[in-house]
């Protein structure tokens, strides 16, 4: 394969450079990190001119192109195009080693400019590396389907996906890592006015200007396309600001939503307070009612239909398929807020809805250090936000970026385990008799259990219960458990615990509080990885303690 592409790619020539072997770049080019880059448009040989040529290669050579390509290159993904070629099969070239750096040095001076002409590649592929010799700034073209080996063919499980997707068949970053470099920087520069011009017109793919775009939060997004199976994610600066900046960009002034009556508050805000100033109103029906939603589709021009499911805090389901075919019969997308469910647990998209968010502070990155939002759906719809997040920023660091790409590795396994502690603890506490209710998706008297056996494979590992008592009684067991910590959010490692009462809505009076259910003995704790027995007998000894 490495030896076929090779000669595809750099035909012989009387030019005194031979391709050496290398065992450590014998593998086949890597095109996964073309693969969802949309703006690139056909090139034609006539444009990279034919007599600066170079087929032939020195030893070490992919390495001092690397450094190249760091150092001059706006596309960083060149010397892995270049050093993945590389063939250790042809019996016709002589090995001649270079191994002191005053040769290295030599060698690296003798290289003319580099300009590789379009070549084929399995008929449907055009490759383009070019430097200073040609009309290109160093970058990589392609045309035509780069799906050459996809994840899906040998990578069959969600846990394999989390830690392969997006970098095991390359990335847009010259490196020999394992993993994914943080690459910090601002912007991007262009060696030349006609490099610009040509990036500007979709002829060549770079990176621009830090907030449209970051090689590191590149592998992030393709990491999530992959487990959530979209076409397209962007990556925001926090979960809000990815539901805020999706609402904006996909509902029109004078639009109309529908959404439901359990969700997390500041998105309730949002709806209520900020987008009427738009013109944007809102039909709010609880998650079970199909009825009603048909009603406001049937009775407005409803854009958007945007819950969640499980919902926040009371893990109400959405019947995902139902809503979707119903919604678009008239017309409507679907948005999903699958942060409780994360990519583990349900697939909003296979499920039919158009768009799924997330707050990937949550589960996905897990380990309650980084916040983030996600989107993911449709090319079409997800360049359509990511429009309006390049106007209002809201963009995230790619040390952010990494540390979640690190904490998604362990994203099965963890999730495996919360939804067995969820499980295990939401049965415990449904038999004490100091628990009045708890709301859990897996126990029989949830009102959408049956709904969430069909569209889930875990529940999770949050539980929102009632304490048989008051405002006071509720606060000394929650200042009796010692293992979680007293905070709001959920899905790290770590235990959490709060009461919402006094968390999300202490600025209500109890009335208006209740009006969303929200009483005060309700609980809502996330169940980190720590061992069962441990967290059993915590919470058992401060249910004693009331």
């Amino acid at each position: 394969m490495a030896s076929s592409i090779c000669n595809k790619l750099f035909m012989t020539s009387s030019s005194s450079f031979e391709c050496h072997s290398d065992p450590d770049f014998s593998a086949s080019p890597r095109f996964e990190n073309l693969r969802r880059r949309k703006n690139v448009s056909p090139t034609t040989t006539s444009f990279y001119p034919l007599s600066s040529l170079i087929f032939r290669f020195p030893p070490n050579f992919h390495r001092q192109l690397s450094t190249k390509a760091r150092r001059n290159c706006s596309n960083i993904g060149v010397a892995q195009i270049v050093a993945a070629s590389w063939s250790n099969s042809d019996a016709n070239v002589a090995a001649s080693p270079v191994t002191s750096p005053a040769a290295a040095s030599a060698v690296d001076a003798a290289i003319p400019p580099l300009s590789v002409a379009p070549a084929e590649i399995d008929n449907d592929v055009v490759v383009v590396v070019s430097d200073e010799g040609g009309n290109g700034n160093g970058v990589v073209q392609a045309n035509g389907s780069v799906d050459q080996l996809s994840y899906s063919s040998f990578l069959k499980s969600d846990g394999s996906l989390t830690i392969h997707a997006g970098e095991r068949l390359g990335r847009g970053i010259v490196t020999d890592a394992i993993t994914t470099p943080v690459v910090n920087t601002s912007a991007y520069f262009f060696k030349k006015t006609a490099d610009l011009i040509d990036f500007k017109e979709q002829r060549q793919f770079s990176y621009e200007y830090g907030r449209y775009g970051n090689p590191t939060t590149q592998v992030l997004e393709d990491k999530i396309s992959d487990l959530e199976g979209a076409e397209s994610t962007l990556i925001l600066a926090s979960g809000m600001c990815a539901s805020t900046v999706l609402l904006m960009a996909l509902v029109p002034a004078g639009g109309h939503i529908v959404t439901t009556t359990d969700c997390y508050r500041k998105t309730r805000i949002f709806i209520e307070t900020i987008l009427p100033k738009m013109g944007i109103t809102a039909t709010i029906i609880d998650p079970a009612d199909v009825d009603a939603l048909e009603a406001a589709l049937k009775q407005n021009n409803v854009s958007l239909f945007f819950t969640e499911s499980p919902t926040n805090p009371f893990l109400r389901c959405v019947d995902i398929k139902v809503v979707s075919d119903l919604c678009h019969k008239y017309g409507a997308k679907v948005c999903i807020d699958s942060t409780f469910a994360t990519p583990m647990n349900q697939k909003a998209l296979a499920l039919g809805a158009d768009l799924v968010v997330h707050s990937a502070t949550k589960y996905i990155a897990g380990h309650n250090d980084v916040i983030a939002g996600t989107v993911s759906g449709s090319l079409t719809l997800v360049s359509e936000v990511r429009k309006l997040h390049h106007v209002l920023g809201g963009t995230l660091n790619p040390n952010a970026a990494y540390l979640i790409i690190r904490g998604m590795k362990t994203l099965a396994l963890r999730v495996q385990q919360q939804n067995s502690t969820g499980l295990r603890m939401a049965k415990v506490l449904e038999a004490h008799p100091k628990v009045k209710h708890v709301y859990y998706p897996a126990l029989q008297n949830h009102p959408e259990h049956e709904l969430a056996k069909r569209q889930m494979t875990g529940f999770g590992g949050v539980v929102s219960f009632e304490i048989d008592g008051d405002l006071a009684t509720t606060a000394k067991f929650i200042d009796s458990l010692k293992i979680p910590y007293i905070a709001p959010s959920f899905g790290g490692c770590e235990s959490i615990v709060d009461q919402p009462a006094i968390m999300s809505y202490w600025d209500l009076p109890q009335s208006e509080r209740a009006k969303y259910g929200i009483h005060d003995n309700l609980v809502r704790f996330s169940f980190g990885i720590e061992d069962f027995e441990d967290l059993k007998a915590d919470i058992l000894q401060a249910l004693e303690a009331i």
